[in-house]
């Protein structure tokens, strides 16, 4: 069953950020553009390369309007801990989402329930706190952020232009389609 256009849950989560403790909710994610993109554990061995290449997109992100939340099911206290521990993970300056208990995870449906731990889902939900893209891929596999940001924007893009499409590859500023019946099956 797609995942496409389901709003999340309520949620009430501790995170780590900033150097310091705060508490995230839904209304937090309301009214702006998210990524919650999810991974399996702290001090595991690809989850760093991941979260050190959206760290350093982070500003972009921002840049466009999108917060990033890294979820695992890691308690905040151990995301400190590994912030403290890893150079690479002291570079990451967006919220660090714990969910030890899974309810976040269980709604985005990335739940491993024989680990207890995430599988690696990226997830964007727009402002309405709908998701609007997703993917889920298989634990030994990074992400890239790089693909992430396009996506997002190409997400906004649409949502604001909603006569128009983004084609494979597309950039801010490329040429987009309109679809009909003269493009079907010609492109």
């Amino acid at each position: 069953m797609s995942l496409i256009n389901k709003e999340i849950g309520d949620f009430t989560v501790q995170a780590y950020a900033d150097g310091d403790f705060k508490t995230v909710t839904k209304a937090d994610v309301i009214g702006k553009w998210s990524v919650f993109f999810f991974y399996p554990a702290d001090f595991t061995f690809v989850c760093p390369t991941e979260l050190e290449d959206l760290a350093k997109k982070y500003e972009e992100f921002k840049g466009i309007g999108c917060e990033i939340y890294s979820v695992s099911c890691d308690s905040h206290f151990v995301h400190k801990a590994w912030h403290d521990a890893s150079k690479t993970i002291q570079k990451i300056k967006y919220p660090m989402l714990a969910d030890p208990t899974g309810a976040l995870t269980r709604d985005f449906e990335v739940m491993i329930e024989k680990d207890g731990m995430a599988e690696r889902g990226s997830f964007i939900v727009n402002p309405e706190g709908k998701i609007v893209a997703y993917e889920v891929i298989a634990g030994n596999v990074g992400r890239n952020a790089d693909e992430l940001f396009r996506r997002v924007q190409a997400s906004q893009f649409v949502a604001e232009h909603g006569d128009q499409v983004c084609p494979a590859k597309w950039q801010p500023g490329a040429e987009t389609l309109k679809p009909s019946l003269d493009l079907v099956g010609l492109i």
